[in-house]
Order: C-alpha cells, then sequence, then structure tokens
C-alpha cells in the first residue's frame, strides 16, 4: 500500500468508525464494529461500565466515546491512572483533602470525584488499586458518596464510573488481590476491546491513517507513502503493543525514513524479519540449505522476550512471569541481548 495519491478528500473520515474527544476509533472489522455497537446500546444508560482488553488496544477512545454519546457529554471526562500513584496520595487524588489534612496540605483541595461532578470518571488500570482504597471505592459505587481525606463531611456526587483494565479481574478475585464485591459492581457491562492481531483487516487502515497524521504532524512532504515490502511486515507482525505499537512505529518511520518511500529497512528491526502472514520465526522444517541454529532460537528468544516486554508495557516483573523465568535471570538476558 502507498500513498501516492495524498489529496484524496477526507481520507482519515473514509477511515473513522467512530470520532471522539480522545482520538479515532479506526477500522472496518466485525469485532472492531461489534465494539461500536455496543458503545451505541449502552452510552445513554448510567451503568457502570468496565473496559477489558490488552493495553494498547484503544480503551481511552472506547470511554471518550461512551461519554460522547451519552447524556452525560456536555459534562466532563475525567481520567485516574490508578497504577500511576503512590497508594499515600491516591485516596487524596480520588477524593479530595482539607486544609490540614496532612503535611503539605495547605489548602482544601478537590479531588477526582467532584471534578467529574455530572460527568464521566474514568478509572485506567483499576486492577492496580490497592486494597484499602477497593473498600472506599465500593462505597462510592453503592451509595454515590464520598468523604474526602481529612474531612467528615459525607458528600453526595452524581457521576458516572468506567473502569479499565488490561488484567482478568475474576482471576484477581480468586487470589485475594481484587475484591469480589467490587468486581461485580464494575462489571455491569463488559466491554471486551479486540488486540490488534484479532483483527488483522484493519492493520492497513490504522497504518494509513496514523501516516497521515504523522506527516500532517512532522511537517514532511518529501515522505510518500510505505513500500509493498514495508506492509507486509507490518501485517506479518502480531503487534503485541497493539494500536500503540502500531502508532508509534509509524510516527517513528515517518519521521526518521530518508524517503522519498518509507522501507522496510525504515521500520523496527523486530519486524523487518517478520515472515509472510500466517508463518512463524521459527522453520517447522529444515530447509534444504540448512539454518544457523543458534543464530535461529536466539532471534526467536529475543523476540518472545520483546513481545512480553511490549504486553505488559516493560513491567519485568510480569513480564517475566509470561515467559515463566526469575525476573533476575529476564534483566540478564534483557542486557545481554540490548532489547530496548
Amino acid at each position: 500500500m502507498t500513498h501516492e495519491n495524498t489529496e484524496r478528500p477526507h481520507a482519515n473520515e473514509r477511515l473513522t468508525l467512530r470520532p471522539t474527544s480522545r482520538g479515532k476509533i479506526v477500522g472496518t472489522s466485525a469485532k472492531i464494529r461489534g465494539v461500536i455497537e455496543t458503545i451505541d446500546r449502552i452510552a445513554k444508560s448510567n451503568c457502570n461500565v468496565l473496559i477489558t482488553g490488552e493495553s494498547g488496544t484503544g480503551k481511552e477512545s472506547a470511554v471518550a466515546a461512551i461519554h460522547d454519546a451519552s447524556k452525560r457529554s456536555d459534562k466532563t471526562l475525567v481520567t485516574v491512572n490508578c497504577g500511576a500513584l503512590p497508594e499515600a496520595l491516591m485516596e487524596s487524588e480520588l477524593f479530595g483533602h482539607a486544609r490540614g489534612a496532612f503535611t503539605g496540605a495547605h489548602v482544601t483541595r478537590l479531588g477526582r470525584v467532584a471534578q467529574a461532578e455530572g460527568g464521566t470518571l474514568f478509572l485506567d488500570e483499576i486492577g492496580e488499586l490497592p486494597m484499602p482504597l477497593q473498600a472506599k471505592l465500593l462505597r462510592l459505587l453503592q451509595q454515590r458518596e464520598y468523604t474526602p481525606v481529612g474531612d467528615n463531611r459525607t458528600i453526595k456526587c452524581d457521576i458516572r464510573i468506567i473502569a479499565a483494565t488490561n488484567r482478568k479481574l475474576a482471576d484477581e478475585v480468586a487470589r485475594g488481590t481484587f475484591r469480589e464485591d467490587l468486581y461485580y459492581r464494575l462489571n455491569v457491562i463488559e466491554l471486551n476491546l479486540p488486540a490488534l492481531r484479532e483483527r488483522p483487516e484493519d492493520i492497513e487502515l490504522l497504518v494509513e491513517h496514523f501516516y497521515r497524521d504523522s506527516v500532517a504532524m512532522s511537517g514532511r512532504d518529501d515522505i510518500d507513502g510505505f513500500d509493498a515490502e514495508a506492509i507486509d511486515a507490518m501485517l506479518a507482525h502480531d503487534w503485541p503493543g497493539n494500536i500503540r505499537e502500531l502508532e508509534n512505529v509509524i510516527q517513528r518511520a515517518v519521521l526518521l525514513a530518508p524517503g522519498p518511500v518509507i522501507r522496510r529497512e525504515d521500520i523496527p528491526a523486530n519486524l523487518q524479519g517478520a515472515r509472510a502472514a500466517g508463518s512463524s520465526a521459527m522453520p517447522s522444517q529444515l530447509p534444504d540449505e540448512g539454518i544457523n541454529l543458534r543464530e535461529v532460537i536466539e532471534e526467536f528468544e529475543s523476540s518472545l522476550v520483546r513481545q512480553a516486554l511490549e504486553r505488559t508495557k516493560w513491567n519485568k516483573n510480569q513480564a517475566a512471569k509470561l515467559l515463566g523465568m526469575n525476573r533476575t535471570t529476564l534483566v540478564e538476558m534483557v542486557k545481554r541481548k540490548r532489547i530496548g
């Protein structure tokens, strides 16, 4: 797929299944259309929604699509990343605090719940929420009320709550790391976003979408799309980082390719070696001309390590679990292979 005709009118609109206030949902596959149909059915209600799926599948755009189509669209959509803040700060971030509640609390501060009043509160990475805060969140879900840190007031609120996770919360419940009652309160409606490898027919559309956006942002007028080999390599890749990984690859290629066409060698090395779609990096049969066994095994091992790291957003503890090895072994392997 090349982009020789970059003047085609409204190309991004042609590719866009749903524009949102936080990005566009692009594709034509049955799975992504099913996601949009579910969003349209649930948007007007006030029910809690749990969005599941791997990292990078577009959860924030799905949340925005729900909010934009809801009766709360004229109010604020507020996001809290439950995995990005220390536990000591999370309660204050969510519920706010009174002046003097703790050292450094010189003024009263509204929390994210208050900021979302009348609108939507999006709790991203809900599986990272510590147990003590899960109990306070349960109260918010059940009674629609909360108490700021250091305050004795009970404050009522009118918000819709949408949560998202890349974890299997049912497994976390079984392990005792996530409250069962909170899980069922959140999981009134589950919206599962498909991995990019499950919607391969959308890859070329997404490439074109991100290509046009990247060209516009970079200001390059000397780039004329991707050659066929580059497209084939991207179609053969399994995209463990999903849409986010694809977007990063396109942005990097547009910025760094000498041009005028982006070639296979202009995309990351871990994509350049991809085989034709449906085949494996490991040969199923020994070729007549033979192979360098050590190199093939090394390449396959590096690919799996990189996929595990990308899938877990470079969390080495989680990646090591996916690979069935100790964290120290993985750290040494990453250093030796210079994976980064």
